[in-house]
């Protein structure tokens, strides 16, 4: 499974149509392993922008953001993409995914 996570600073997670990059894991019920960091070119003072975001990820299941707009959210359906929101650091929200997953797979 192909994992995207907002953030700009490479560090925290960001809100889905203001993040000027995704980092891509692939998770295969190991340790994730990072494969990228993809930029986006958005300009973060403009609202939806979104579009731009999700055009980066359509080999991607799953989305995780700080936040994500009406329409932003509406788009990531329509894709077919799992939107999750959580706040953190990327190593801490990426965590917190996998282990609800295996825990979701257990019960």
């Amino acid at each position: 499974m192909r994992i995207a996570i907002a953030s700009t600073d490479k560090l925290n997670v960001d809100h889905f149509g203001r993040a000027l990059g995704f980092f891509v894991y692939l998770w295969e019920g190991k340790d994730p392993e990072m494969v990228e960091y993809r930029e986006t070119n958005i300009n973060p003072q403009k609202k939806h922008q979104w579009a731009e975001g999700l055009s980066k990820l359509d080999d991607c299941e799953v989305i995780i953001v700080a936040q994500a707009g009406m329409k932003a959210k509406y788009g990531i359906k329509q894709a077919g993409l799992k939107l999750v929101e959580d706040e953190g650091t990327v190593e801490e929200v990426l965590e917190h995914f996998i282990k609800h997953e295996e825990f979701m797979a257990n019960i």
